[in-house]
């Protein structure tokens, strides 16, 4: 791991943004906030975060053409909760087009569970680096009231009404649905392997 390397988190007005600031930084690395394209490609690592309404949030990242830019990305990406969901194809959400990243449509919980889920879960099928030294059935902590169905991209898997993709992978792109700034040692581990990633060598 790269005791320099470049982190940035995505800065497009969604959430979020200074818990995950704090969590790399108790990691021991400094992240740095930006919108601006360049730094954004210039990263080792990039967080795409995401706290509020998926429409409203692509209005954002198309205003600014990081729409056009984030799938664009070569080095590791980890989406986080909503940055996870733009991610994939399209989200009930304010009936939303997607980054197209992820093979994935975003459904709501139906009215047999408690929405929005907010709490800790359990992980479990996990099948990614990304969760090393991770066991399975850690707990995680989570508040969404939209999740991703079980799909080929899935990385693990969360249970809540129904089985549901809580982790996704292709390529170089990352995103779990959780957050790991607020998930305790488990969270910190995940972040920790994240950083730990190298596909550009």
């Amino acid at each position: 791991m790269k005791e320099n390397q470049k982190i940035v988190i995505i800065d497009y007005g969604a959430g979020n943004i200074q818990s995950i600031k704090f969590a790399i930084k108790r990691l021991g690395f400094e992240a740095i906030l930006s919108s601006d394209a360049e730094q954004i490609r210039q990263a080792d690592k990039v967080i795409f975060p995401g706290v509020g309404e998926a429409g409203s949030a692509m209005k954002m990242l198309r205003s600014t053409g990081l729409d056009e830019l984030i799938p664009k990305l070569e080095q590791p990406v980890l989406g986080i909760c909503l940055g996870m969901q733009l991610m994939c194809t399209h989200s009930e959400e304010g009936n939303t087009t997607g980054l197209g990243i992820f093979d994935a449509d975003v459904k709501r919980f139906d009215n047999s569970v408690k929405v929005p889920q907010i709490g800790w879960n359990q992980i479990t099928n996990l099948n990614s680096h990304l969760f090393d030294n991770v066991k399975n059935g850690e707990y995680v902590y989570l508040v969404h009231s939209y999740y991703v169905p079980e799909c080929a991209d899935e990385i693990a898997r969360t249970e809540y009404g129904v089985n549901y993709s809580t982790a996704l992978h292709r390529d170089n792109f990352y995103g779990v649905q959780f957050h790991p700034e607020k998930s305790s040692k488990t969270g910190e581990q995940i972040l920790e392997n994240f950083l730990k990633l190298d596909l550009r060598n």
